[in-house]
């Protein structure tokens, strides 16, 4: 779901400048430049615009150095840098960079702590709520990753339920000590404290999911069939695309494709599949912006350039894949047979879903997700260092060349010390989609949770034990173009069907153009030798690359 804005520079000697405005697309990259005066809270747009960096090993150095060197007791000074509308984009900068960097220093700590002691106030304004509600949330990213040393934002979250007139903060403190793992006669205590002072808390949102996961926490239910869910349609000749996760979001997830003729595809004799993290960097609630990707249904309706002046930041050097939540503006079809955005009802979305899955509130996510205001979300890569963000030292081993977003379903996109690609799986997202659907490919995302005791990505053979058909002998495999082949899963659909398929995405494939065309002429760099080869498909794991690569 976002990411971050051009470079910035703290203090300007003669005047002030406005900085453009920050699409919240913005996650990955974003720097702010040291001060040359007390005055921290003072942004200047350089006259000569910086020479473009690339991915270089010294370039990554610069760009880590250029973070490390803002967490300095002056920038966090709320006395010379208070919360107000003129240094509104100095915390905005401060609070990203201390999200990157995690630092572990008692003026950060205490700077928190006066900003978070802010929610029980009323009549902030509006660049007073957008500061404070940044820092909430970086708050809780800082929290559960050292709850010793951040111990006083649990208090500031406790003191948020009992006294703050914004629902929404009371939400994400419940939700953040119940990520804690607050005991649970405490958390019980709290969440009747919410019900109490907003009476009206079905009608909230924030409130309404948050209170309703907690009380999951004790009342969790089976998963229904994984079977029917794989093997349902949402609708007819749409690609659907599936990425089962793990509830612990630090473990990858596994996606998986069907054609618009209902066929998963493969590549070799295995399903094919490629890893995603779905991990926000704040560790933050689903229902939040800025949170984990939210469980359910999204309308997936092609792609958008990489919008980024330099590759190896934010989004890396691929086209992203549009998604859109119900309610959210800009979809062209997201009910079936029905033009525009979702503007129906709960029943409307669960009528969407396999009829043993219309009742588990985990794939009603994505509903109230759209309905809180949640949007923005796209597949893409990043072009940032592997050991950019500090927290990903807490994830499981295997998910490390993966980079957190705040929101978005992120792919594996890695470079070498002198900043050439080595490995992307967005190509391969990309080409597999424009094969099966055309050049403006359209269909449905799915994301489940399928719990588990280790945290290890479902495998493929589960998956594939999932959707087999039947008669596991009477199936066949039949070449696609883009070496992908189409797994049948029902015997009633005849050869006829079958072969007009294989002609439709022949057709299909001619109209790729641009996009897959240049995915075709990329490159891999050999970073020892200098040999250079196309950029093929390939589901071969790679070693971890060296720290600040």
């Amino acid at each position: 779901m976002r990411r971050m804005p051009p470079r910035s520079r703290f203090g300007s000697r003669r005047k002030f400048e406005a900085i453009a405005a920050v699409t919240i697309l913005a996650l990955l990259g974003m720097t702010i430049k040291p001060s040359t005066k007390t005055k921290a809270g003072s942004l200047d747009t350089p006259p000569t615009q910086e020479k473009k960096l690339q991915a270089t090993s010294t370039a990554r150095v610069l760009q880590r150095e250029k973070q490390l060197r803002q967490i300095r007791p002056e920038n966090y000074d709320l006395d010379k840098v208070p919360i107000t509308a003129e240094n509104e984009d100095h915390w905005r900068h401060l609070l990203w960079t201390t999200a990157v960097v995690e630092p572990r220093e008692p003026f950060v700590a205490e700077a928190l702590n006066q900003i978070l002691m802010m929610t029980n106030r009323s009549g902030l304004s509006v660049s007073q709520a957008r500061t404070v509600d940044q820092a909430m949330k970086v708050a809780t990213q800082l929290y559960l990753s050292d709850p010793n040393f951040y111990g006083s934002v649990a208090q500031r979250f406790v003191e948020t339920i009992e006294q703050s007139p914004e629902p929404e903060w009371v939400a994400v403190a419940l939700s953040g000590l119940a990520k804690g793992k607050l005991a649970a006669s405490e958390l019980a205590r709290l969440s009747g404290v919410a019900r109490s002072r907003f009476p009206n808390w079905t009608s909230n949102v924030y409130l309404q999911t948050t209170l309703q996961d907690i009380t999951d926490i004790t009342n969790e239910r089976d998963l229904p069939s994984l079977k029917e869910l794989l093997n349902w349609e949402i609708a007819p000749r749409q690609v659907h695309l599936y990425v089962l996760c793990r509830d612990d979001r630090r473990v990858l997830c596994q996606t998986i494709l069907k054609d618009r003729n209902g066929n998963f595809i493969q590549q070799g004799d295995k399903l094919w599949s490629v890893p995603l993290l779905l991990e926000s960097i704040h560790e933050l609630g689903w229902n939040f912006t800025r949170g984990q990707t939210p469980q359910g249904i999204f309308r997936i309706e092609g792609t958008i350039p990489q919008p980024d002046d330099e590759f190896f930041r934010a989004y890396g050097q691929f086209p992203l894949i549009n998604l859109y939540v119900p309610f959210e503006a800009g979809a062209k079809q997201f009910l079936p047979g029905r033009a525009g955005s979702f503007t129906g009802n709960l029943a409307d979305y669960q009528a969407l879903l396999p009829p043993s899955w219309r009742n588990h509130r985990a794939l009603h996510q994505s509903y109230w997700a759209g309905k809180a205001g949640r949007g923005l979300f796209r597949i893409h890569g990043s072009g940032e260092s592997v050991d950019f963000f500090r927290g990903k030292d807490r994830n499981v081993p295997e998910s490390y060349n993966w980079n957190p977003t705040i929101g978005c379903l992120s792919a594996r996109e890695l470079y070498n010390e002198r900043g050439q690609l080595v490995h992307a799986d967005m190509p391969k997202i990309l080409k597999a989609l424009h094969s099966v659907g055309g050049k403006n490919f359209a269909g449905y995302l799915i994301v489940v949770n399928v719990p588990a005791n280790e945290p290890k990505p479902i495998s493929l053979q589960a998956i594939e034990a999932a959707i087999k058909p039947p008669t596991q002998r009477s199936h066949r495999s039949h070449t696609l173009p883009a070496r992908l082949t189409s797994r049948t899963l029902t015997s009633s659909r005849s050869r006829v069907l079958l072969a007009k398929s294989v002609e439709s995405s022949r057709k299909m494939t001619l109209q790729v153009g641009q996009l897959v065309n240049h995915m075709e002429r990329l490159e891999l760099v050999n970073p020892e030798s200098g040999e250079k080869k196309p950029i093929k498909p390939s589901t071969a794991e790679l070693k971890p690359l060296p720290v600040a690569y």
